[in-house]
């Protein structure tokens, strides 16, 4: 990308959708930050593609792909890059989607790829914060910026002890929460 003079803004997706790209996702991933220019930034996991060439069938819940899922997301938050669920072929079953997006949430995917305008705001609900999620987070970021805590590295919110590792998830649940949901 350097040699062919990339832009440094560009983003880079890769697709992991073979069993030979899941067994180097790390590999893969840990390009993200050579330094080059433009980067890696966003795994994206082909599961149509993955099943194929695996054998499997896509059954609901996934069972088969799951340890997959998992390895891809596992590989792209050791590098800091954003993972991506694949898509959901079935355009009449809006529950089986809802529940492949609440999945891919649970494992730790930023989000899922559409085939359909219908799936846009199911996939944005499913992968925003909730609102409790982010007034916890508020609260979290609010406790670290007072002066007396600036220093700490463990404060108590609301009974609960908090590390900074809390203060970064909050700030990302605030991030997320302002790429998504609508502006109020």
């Amino acid at each position: 990308l350097a040699a062919a003079q990339a832009p440094a803004e560009l983003s880079l997706w890769a697709m992991i959708e073979t069993p030979l790209a899941v067994l180097n996702a790390a590999s893969i991933a840990s390009t993200a930050n050579n330094g080059s220019g433009a980067a890696l930034d966003t795994l994206v996991i082909g599961t149509n593609d993955l099943a194929r060439e695996m054998g499997v069938r896509l059954l609901p819940g996934r069972a088969a792909l799951v340890p997959a899922l998992s390895q891809c997301v596992l590989a792209a938050r050791a590098y800091g890059l954003a993972v991506l669920d694949g898509t959901f072929n079935d355009l009449t079953d809006w529950k089986g989607f809802d529940a492949e997006c609440q999945q891919g949430r649970d494992l730790g995917m930023d989000g899922k790829t559409l085939i359909h305008p219908r799936q846009v705001p199911i996939a944005n609900e499913a992968f925003a914060p909730s609102n409790e999620e982010v007034e916890w987070a508020e609260k979290v970021l609010a406790a670290f910026d007072r002066p007396e805590n600036h220093e700490k590295a463990v404060i108590a919110v609301e009974g609960q002890m908090v590390e900074r590792m809390h203060e970064r998830m909050a700030l990302r649940v605030i991030e997320t929460a302002t790429a998504i949901l609508p502006d109020d």
